[in-house]
């Protein structure tokens, strides 16, 4: 039984030597081809032969380690049973180098003395872990022994004795050159098709070593069996590893690794020592404080041996210990070879069963494969192909060492798939396994770790699983970017764009988990792993299918994806053609200063609104993505670059407390003139975007969607829109599917139009040439709406040929009054002067449908001056044209319709007048027709038909009243009394006759249309006729009521208007609605030739009353004693306005007599007195009676001259100072 035993010095000296070499350790593939062959195809005896003698050479007694001196078969000897040449010569022993074979070649004939082979099962210092860990049918295969012993931990499971002698039964087996002619003879077709193997040197080990190095490119059966097996035994030990001693002692050193030497350490598994290294390269580039640098060769040399371990877990020594227990538990059925085991492990990597120390192993791997993709093996196998057809692979070092690095690879074969370039479904399918690693684990990509980790200690510790520290910081970078480096902001962007999670959302499995109860429900149509499952998530956001989990991740993956535009896989295959075309973009992969990413879907979203004279548009697919894109970002102002980097300060400034969705874009339009410039023009070029097309505005979308589907599908379902949805919208702001929410936001968007007329797109559109041409220099819609209004109006007015406003401009010009009659704050200079009245006198009034304007109409009275000047402009205009009259035209709409089809939309509140006794007369709209009616009545400057009918008739008979009224001030119904009075007269002209005439017959029937009386007489209504005011409908009774009380009415003023009610009933019949309906049929039997008007229907009733032979109706000829009676009780009471009323009543009082009598005396005493003192005056000088004479007019007309003697001289003297009188 041969025992283990140190190596002498010299000895152990030349081992070292040879096993630093570069190309020894892979020596040691001949002996396992051996045993690999010979387990795997038995049938091949002869090459069974060899494996067994290669594997359990002869071992002479007492000579452990000495060389074989039996002759060697050379390369032209005999091969038996057409195997390999005879390798059995040389028997490998542990003890040292195997020494050359110093005898005389033998032919084929000669007889070869065999000696028993060697076994490691035979070997003292192994047996008894032997018989305790490997199964007895290995026993007699050094080979499988020595696999089966090297797979365990050295420090707890295998006596330190047989670790020593397993190493160096290795060490022999990588230093023997007589195995090159195994690999030759098995790998014989591999060589020939790799060039740089064949060309190798023979005899020194390097045509093995070669075969490593393209082991990837083995398609040979049995030698890829060989050279795997064999790679097992090299990287079980990093001295076996060929240079690898040469190249990274120093570094081993520097970094505190471990030993070099054999005897300080247990060499039969020593992968901590290249974990170590690794780390130290991981370490360096991540920036890691105080991490000594690593050469580049020692750097290369440890990459290159994460290469040859990528495809088998084993080889990679410390993760294979490390990871042993976490591979039975989450990959027991997973086969090793082709790096499965790796991907299996990685995917279950932050499961919470597996252990830290396989966790740490699995993490420094993934951070190798970041720097080198080759590290990768199923990965570099899969897009070998791809990277060599899409070009990207350059031949110069420092390109190399470029590509080496998986994101590399990920960005230039993403680029060719975005740019419809076909890449391998394989290829694209280990790019997003690799593409979610990034997403997963943020310590992947050194770049985070080195730029952010002040951010990470500060916001996100303990947060490292499944991605939710890449989220942390996200939700930092988004929510303000003063608490994130600008490195760091750069690094999460640059591995957003590797990872690519836009094209496929599973890709950020923190998303994909938090979302996928939202994406089973709303998203359910789409395709699992489609790029639209985003966009159909943003649809959903604020939504009731939103979970808060899921809104978090998604807004804050979006915030990055909106900051460059080809993160959108959707939005840069329909735009690269438009990007590159219109604003010259870079390819994918690449950046440019120019244009950077975040500048690009501005330069798309500028041409989006060209029209089709200003050239150079979009086309429609992409306008179709980028106003996907605009509705996405409306959501939340910080998805909109620009805008939040210009409105950073005035969204501190003026919007901080604006938290809930859509509230930020909103409260910078409503401080749209406080932003500061650069902010401002921003917020206006998207409000100016959103007003083509509203459905930007997805949450005001979602709000009034079932009005939208109710009245304005058609519109809606157009591919352009144009401003004809919110039109519609406007206009269906009072039907009852219109919700609260979806009417606030049509109304604060109608607010934000009002300050710049470009925010109403089809008005700029219809009204731009105008604007620039008649109301130049003018930007608020208010403004440009009256200006332009006001040019129509005065062509109108002065009949002017043609309008200078254009006709396209004039029909948008009516729609924009119309919708800015239904809120006053639609009307800036009537809500500012009304505000505090507003908030006084109307404070739980909604504004919308017009109510808060209705308030203060209904309130008149009690308003402020500035306010009442302003209602009382309002209500001139309403007037004049009752169409912007909202309330009059809602409430009556369907009346209108009826009634008024022909009428002209200035004649429309006439028409309702005239019909608003039919039967079929809605009750709300009469009362509303009433009250513009009384609203008339208080002013005739409100009546524009009065107005025109009467302006002849106003100045001559009530000047008195204009000028005692002012210009400004209402005049409470005094003209059109005035005009009453004069009616009653007969005074009026024709025209003004018959509309008075009107307001006569209106208000008997109701006596809220006579201001004067109710203004005078509300108390007295109040007193004597209650009974009468609280009728529903007025007929007139109260007038009855007030005339019968005539004598009971106290207030002077009150029993004026009474008896000028009385005087004017005089003038016509029509006047008294009472008596008129009680005779209608008297009138029509008893007068039908007498002509209404002037009193005359009157007199004929009276008349016939009197006349015995004709007998009256009861009830009319009671109604006409009531006048008589009335008008008796007038006589006694009424003031006289003249001398005629003041005769009258003279002659009709009981001391007609008396009066007389006294009147008479008076005007006799008069008349003595004159003649004395005529007599008694001092006498006139002589030339002032003379010139008084010359001077007198007589009753003819003529001037008579005195021709005495005395005034002649006096005037031919002038000195005469006295003349006689005749």
């Amino acid at each position: 039984m041969v025992t283990s035993r140190p190596l002498p010095p010299p000895q152990l000296g030349a081992l070292l030597k040879m096993a630093e070499c570069v190309r020894v350790p892979f020596l040691l593939l001949f002996a396992f081809i051996a045993s690999n062959v010979c387990l795997i195809r038995g049938d091949n005896a002869g090459f069974k032969a060899v494996g067994k003698d290669v594997i359990n050479p002869p071992v002479r007694p007492g000579a452990v380690g000495e060389a074989d001196r039996s002759p060697v078969v050379g390369a032209g000897g005999p091969v038996r049973q057409g195997g390999p040449a005879e390798a059995d010569r040389s028997p490998v022993r542990p003890g040292g180098p195997v020494e050359a074979d110093r005898s005389p070649v033998v032919g084929a004939s000669a007889p070869r003395r065999r000696s028993a082979p060697w076994k490691l099962a035979e070997e003292a210092a192994c047996r008894d872990d032997l018989s305790r860990l490997c199964p007895k049918h290995s026993w007699n295969n050094n080979l499988a022994v020595l696999e089966c012993l090297q797979d365990r931990k050295e420090e707890t499971e295998i006596a330190a004795d047989c670790n020593h002698l397993l190493w160096n039964y290795k060490l022999n087996l990588t230093t023997d050159p007589k195995f090159e002619s195994v690999a030759v003879e098995v790998c014989k077709t591999t060589i020939s098709e790799i060039k740089e193997c064949a060309a190798e040197e023979r005899g020194k080990g390097y045509l093995v070593s070669c075969l490593v190095d393209h082991r990837g490119n083995i398609s040979e059966y049995q030698c890829n069996q060989y050279i795997t097996k064999m790679t097992s035994i090299v990287f079980s030990d990093y001295h076996l590893i060929c240079g690898f001693m040469n190249k990274c002692r120093d570094d081993i050193n520097s970094l505190h690794c471990g030993s070099i030497n054999t005897g300080e350490k247990d060499l039969h598994s020593q992968g901590e020592v290249i974990e170590c290294l690794e780390k130290g390269v991981v370490q360096e580039a991540e920036g890691g404080v105080g991490v000594a640098p690593i050469r580049e060769d020692c750097k290369k040399a440890i990459l290159r041996v994460a290469e040859l371990s990528s495809d088998d877990f084993h080889l990679d020594r410390y993760l294979y210990f490390s990871c042993r227990d976490d591979r039975e538990r989450f990959c027991e059925n997973t086969p090793a070879g082709e790096g499965r085991v790796y991907k299996c492990l990685f995917n279950h990597k932050f499961e919470e069963a597996m252990s830290e120390r396989c966790r740490e192993a699995l993490t420094t791997r993934q951070k190798l494969i970041s720097q080198d993709y080759k590290v990768s093996y199923s990965l570099a196998r899969a897009c070998r192909a791809d990277l060599k057809k899409q070009h990207c692979s350059v031949e110069t070092p420092r390109a190399r060492a470029r590509e080496a690095r998986l994101s590399y690879l990920l960005l230039c074969l993403e680029s060719s798939v975005h740019r419809g370039r076909t890449v391998s479904g394989e290829c694209q399918g280990e790019m997003l396994d690799y593409r979610r690693m990034l997403m997963e684990d943020f310590s992947l990509s050194p770049e985070i770790v080195l730029h952010c980790r002040g951010e990470i200690e500060a916001h996100c510790s303990g947060l490292h699983r499944k991605g939710r520290t890449l989220h942390c910081l996200m939700k930092v970078g988004r929510g303000d970017q003063a608490a994130i480096d600008e490195q760091c902001q750069k690094a999460l962007q640059t591995l957003i764009q590797e990872a690519d999670p836009g094209a496929d959302y599973r890709i950020d499995r923190a998303l994909n988990e938090a979302c996928e109860s939202v994406i089973q429900t709303a998203c359910k149509h789409i395709r699992n792993g489609d790029p639209m499952i985003l966009s159909c998530l943003m649809e959903h956001l604020y939504t009731d299918k939103m979970v808060e989990d899921c809104e978090s991740r998604l807004l804050e993956l979006q915030y990055f994806i909106a900051r460059d535009w080809k993160l959108d896989p959707v939005l840069y295959k329909k735009c690269q053609g438009d990007a590159s075309r219109l604003c010259h973009t870079p390819g994918w992969n690449d950046t440019s200063e120019i244009m950077p990413p975040g500048a690009v879907f501005s330069c798309l979203y500028r041409h989006a609104n060209r029209s089709v004279d200003q050239g150079r548009r979009l086309s429609r697919d992409c306008k179709v993505e980028v106003q996907r894109i605009l509705r996405q970002r409306a959501l939340d102002v910080r998805l909109d670059p620009e805008l939040q980097t210009r409105c950073m300060t005035d969204l501190g400034k003026w919007c901080s407390e604006k938290i809930n969705a859509g509230q930020e874009l909103d409260c910078l339009q409503d401080h749209l003139e406080d932003l500061v410039a650069e902010c401002r023009d921003t917020v206006g070029d998207l409000t100016e975007l959103e007003s083509e097309d509203i459905q930007i505005e997805a949450l005001l979308m979602r709000a009034c969607e079932p009005v939208i589907h109710a009245y304005c599908h058609d519109v809606a379902d157009t591919q352009q829109d144009s401003g004809d949805l919110m039109e519609c919208l406007v206009q269906n702001k009072h039907q009852k599917e219109m919700n609260e929410k979806c009417a606030v936001g049509v109304t604060h968007f109608q607010l934000i139009q009002i300050k710049d007329f470009r925010f109403s797109y089809k008005f700029k559109m219809a009204c731009k040439e105008d604007v620039l041409k008649l109301c130049p220099n003018i930007k608020k819609k208010v403004d440009v709406v009256l200006c332009l209004s006001t040019q129509v109006r005065n062509d109108t007015l002065q009949d002017a040929k043609e309008q200078k406003v254009s006709v396209k401009c004039r029909k948008q010009l009516r729609v924009e009054e119309l919708e800015m009659s239904e809120d006053i704050r639609l009307e800036p200079e009537l809500y500012e002067s009304c505000k505090q009245d507003i908030h006084k006198l109307c404070p739980n009034v909604a504004f919308g449908s017009a109510q808060v304007k209705e308030c203060l109409k209904e309130k008149k009275r009690q308003l402020s001056p500035k306010c009442h000047q302003r209602v009382f402009k309002l209500q001139e205009v309403e007037m004049m044209d009752p169409e912007l009259d909202y309330q009059l035209m809602r409430v009556c709409r369907n009346m209108i319709r009826r009634y008024c089809t022909d009428s002209e939309g200035k004649s429309v509140l006439q028409c309702l007048k005239q019909n608003k006794n039919a039967e079929l007369m809605d009750p709300k709209c009469k009362q509303l027709i009433t009250k513009r009616q009384i609203t008339q009545n208080t002013d005739y400057r409100l009546n524009p038909v009065l107005k025109k009918s009467c302006k002849a008739d106003i100045p001559k008979f009530c000047q008195s009243i204009l000028k005692k009224g002012g210009g400004d001030s209402e005049l409470e119904g005094q003209v059109i009394a005035c005009l009453k009075l004069k009616y009653a007269d007969q005074r009026l002209s024709p025209d003004c006759e018959d509309q008075i005439r009107v307001i006569l017959e209106e208000s008997a029937l109701d006596y809220r249309l006579d201001p004067q009386l109710q203004i005078h007489c509300t108390p007295e209504i109040a007193r004597l006729c209650s009974e009468e005011a609280a009728a529903q409908e007025q007929t007139g009774q109260v007038e009855e009521c007030l005339k019968f009380n005539l004598l009971k009415i106290k207030p002077e003023a009150c029993k004026k208007e009474v008896l000028n009610m009385l005087k004017e009933s005089k003038a016509d019949i029509f006047v008294d609605p009472v008596l008129h309906t009680a005779c209608a049929l008297d009138i029509k039997h008893q007068c039908a030739a007498i002509p209404p008007g002037h009193g005359r229907q009157m007199s004929c009733l009276l008349d016939s009353m009197q006349d015995k032979r004709v007998r009256l109706q009861p009830e009319c000829k009671k109604r006409l004693q009531d006048r008589i009676d009335m008008w008796g009780y007038a006589a006694k009471v009424a003031p006289a306005d003249g001398f005629s009323d003041l005769a009258m009543q003279v002659m009709t009082s009981p001391s007609k007599n008396y009066l007389l009598a006294s009147i008479g005396g008076g005007v006799a005493l008069l008349f003595v007195l004159g003649l004395l003192c005529g007599r008694i005056t001092k006498r006139l000088t002589e030339a002032a009676h003379c010139r008084t004479l010359m001077t007198s007019v007589t009753p003819a007309g003529l001037i008579w001259y005195d021709r005495s003697d005395w005034c002649i001289k006096a005037e031919q003297a002038s000195t005469a100072s006295m003349f006689r009188l005749p």
